[in-house]
């Protein structure tokens, strides 16, 4: 099972701390991730979204990044991309409402990180609560978490049309 952890910040300099710790704790195996994403919504409203390069040391494979990939976008770029691949969003949309990414899952997250704010989202196959918990506190940051099992993991995959 993994967890979809949505952590959202009123300040970019905490996003962006808390950001820098999740990659030290992957390095001190406090958590596992198989997707890391730096998420800034600006006074405008648009969405910018940062990944860390191969010193991360995500690991995520081919379908497991494009899982995460689609996932950031159906969270937060769906205005955007959903005009430009429909077909696929509208087809891993009906397969998200029976999963724990349902639409009230996707309208808290839309109402948590919204214009002048930022998250950080990371899709974590093992984690160690109590400590990280505790490293990410002084960030003040707000939680938006859901699990996914392996089978629902198995169906969106397969959603996107991706091979491992």
């Amino acid at each position: 099972m993994a967890d979809l952890i949505v952590l959202a910040f009123d300040s970019e300099a905490d996003a962006e701390g808390a950001y820098n710790k999740v990659q030290e704790l992957q390095n001190d195996l406090i958590v596992q991730l198989s997707g890391l994403a730096l998420v800034k919504v600006d006074d405008d409203g648009k969405t910018h979204v940062d990944y860390p390069g191969p010193a991360g040391k995500i690991g995520a494979g081919a379908a497991g990044g494009a899982l995460f990939g689609a996932l950031i976008g159906i969270l937060f770029l769906v205005p955007v991309v959903g005009l430009v691949f429909g077909g696929i969003f509208g087809a891993l949309f009906a397969g998200l409402d029976k999963t724990g990414l349902d639409a009230a899952f996707r309208d808290r997250v839309k109402a948590t990180v919204s214009e002048g704010k930022s998250a950080v989202v990371l899709y974590a196959v093992k984690l160690t609560e109590d400590k990280f918990a505790a490293a990410l506190r002084p960030f003040n940051g707000t939680v938006v978490q859901t699990s996914l099992s392996e089978e629902t993991e198995r169906e969106l995959i397969e959603d996107l049309g991706v091979r491992a």
